[in-house]
């Protein structure tokens, strides 16, 4: 029998990409609710708890909404907004982020989908501070680009629509200088850090696709690690995963360019070691819209709904 889907708020870029993954799949019935009725709660509601699963592609108060109308315990939530990542009695949808989170995940009825910063930053942190090889103390810096399309309809209109008044033509800019950007507080959660990173992110002038990278000294690690144990660690962390790969010693080295657009449209990322033995980068290259968001909330459905984890990937 095929379950039914709900994605409240289908016509954002997340819920579009998730759309186009589901649609036509014999296993899904994808419900969708009236234009003229978009913002009637009742209306929601219904198909809210009519659905065997939900997916909020939302901003987080209106995520936060959205779980509040649904009564039905039945209902499986698969959530990509921040609103849930680090809240009590919601699983963190990364299945190959630790033994035994996809299990976890499978048997959730609410499910928060990483960010797509965090998705890089986690699978290369957890398994090195699990191992002890990066102390859950370490300080450390997070450097990220991704394309415009991270930033929604709003900065994809930035970037592509020369009749808006706020249309740029930068090629690259950082933003977010603060230093509060909401991935952290998720970050420091599942990579099993004692503090916050240094996390700076920065957009770039190409829709989607990113590259995350954290610098790591080794006279500053304890035990002072080589890149060979670092890479060895993420090698058994993702051993057998199929939409996770580490990529050897020597393909690393011989590498001349990385591109952030090189996994676009797949659910795929793939994870670096670069450097020598005094200075080390770890590099995390995935599609923010993919294993970043859609990919991911997919990947998540397809779990709690019993499905295979692959179908529409």
């Amino acid at each position: 029998m095929s379950a039914t889907v709900f994605i409240d708020g289908e016509a954002g870029t997340t819920g579009l990409q998730i759309r186009e993954r589901l649609a036509g799949r014999a296993d899904i019935i994808l419900l969708s609710i009236n234009p003229v009725r978009r913002k009637d709660a009742e209306a929601r509601a219904e198909l809210l708890n009519s659905a065997d699963a939900v997916i909020l592609c939302l901003p987080d108060d209106a995520a936060r909404e959205a779980v509040a109308l649904i009564t039905n315990p039945a209902v499986k939530i698969v959530d990509p907004s921040t609103a849930h990542r680090v809240a009590p009695g919601w699983t963190f949808g990364f299945p190959e982020m630790a033994p035994g989170q996809r299990a976890a995940i499978t048997a959730s009825t609410r499910v928060s989908n990483p960010g797509c910063y965090s998705t890089g930053a986690i699978a290369l942190l957890a398994p090195l501070v699990r191992d002890g090889l990066v102390p859950a103390d370490h300080p450390v810096t997070i450097n990220a680009v991704s394309g415009y399309s991270g930033g929604g309809k709003s900065m994809i209109a930035e970037f592509e629509d020369k009749a808006a008044p706020n249309y740029v033509e930068t090629p690259f800019r950082l933003y977010a200088m603060g230093l509060t950007h909401k991935h952290v507080p998720e970050i420091v959660l599942h990579a099993g850090l004692k503090h916050r990173p240094l996390f700076a992110p920065s957009v770039g002038r190409y829709a989607q696709g990113m590259l995350v990278n954290i610098p790591l000294l080794t006279r500053a690690l304890q035990g002072k690690p080589s890149m060979a144990d670092l890479q060895a660690s993420l090698s058994r962390a993702y051993q057998g995963e199929q939409f996770v790969e580490v990529a050897s010693l020597d393909e690393a080295a011989g590498l001349k360019t990385l591109e952030p657009e090189a996994l676009n449209g797949t659910n795929r990322m793939r994870l670096f070691v670069f450097g020598n033995a005094d200075e080390i980068m770890l590099t995390a290259q995935l599609d923010n819209l993919g294993k970043g968001a859609a990919g991911a909330a997919v990947q998540n459905l397809n779990l709690m709904l019993g499905l295979g984890e692959a179908s529409g990937l």
